[in-house]
């Protein structure tokens, strides 16, 4: 694990072999699948049972930890992809979780820094991510460290996520 802050904050990558991580992440994905941002609904068995796993299969995922001394208090999951016009890797934060009890504090700031130097290593182009409309705490943070609405030509607007789900 990093060295402290000297706020006590410790941020670093995960090690998915690490029982403590893992356990972190799970319980961290948990409740914020829980809070409302991230649906209200907890993770299914399969997902808590299977996730850890099926992260560390995945080179091109990675993921990021924050706990105030031995507390898990924030969560960044990525995914590495590809930009076909840059010709180069970028990477989507697909999850940022901070423990309403650290919201406000610079944990997510610090989270995102850090995904920010993984991905440069990586050859990443650049960062994306989607937000909910009405998340306006995540906006602010988002739009503090320098994300900005995705728009190729202003005449066709802002870019939209959508999604298709598949059967199971």
């Amino acid at each position: 694990m990093a060295d402290p802050a000297p706020d006590g904050l410790q941020v670093f990558q995960v090690n998915y072999a690490d029982v403590r991580h893992a356990a972190a992440l799970v319980e961290l994905l948990d409740a914020y699948a829980q809070d409302v941002a991230g649906g209200g609904t907890p993770l299914s068995d399969f997902a808590i049972k299977h996730l850890i796993k099926a992260l560390a299969d995945r080179p091109q995922a990675f993921s990021v930890l924050a706990f105030d001394g031995a507390q898990p208090v924030g969560l960044v999951n990525c995914f590495e992809g590809f930009s076909t016009f840059a010709c180069k890797p970028l990477v989507n934060v697909h999850d940022v979780v901070v423990l309403a009890s650290h919201r406000g504090r610079r944990v997510g700031e610090q989270m995102l820094a850090l995904v920010g130097q993984l991905a440069l290593a990586r050859g990443a182009c650049k960062l994306t991510l989607e937000v909910l409309q009405g998340n306006h705490s995540a906006k602010r943070l988002y739009e503090r460290v320098g994300f900005t609405a995705y728009q190729l030509n202003p005449a066709l607007g802002q870019a939209q996520f959508l999604q298709k789900l598949l059967g199971e």
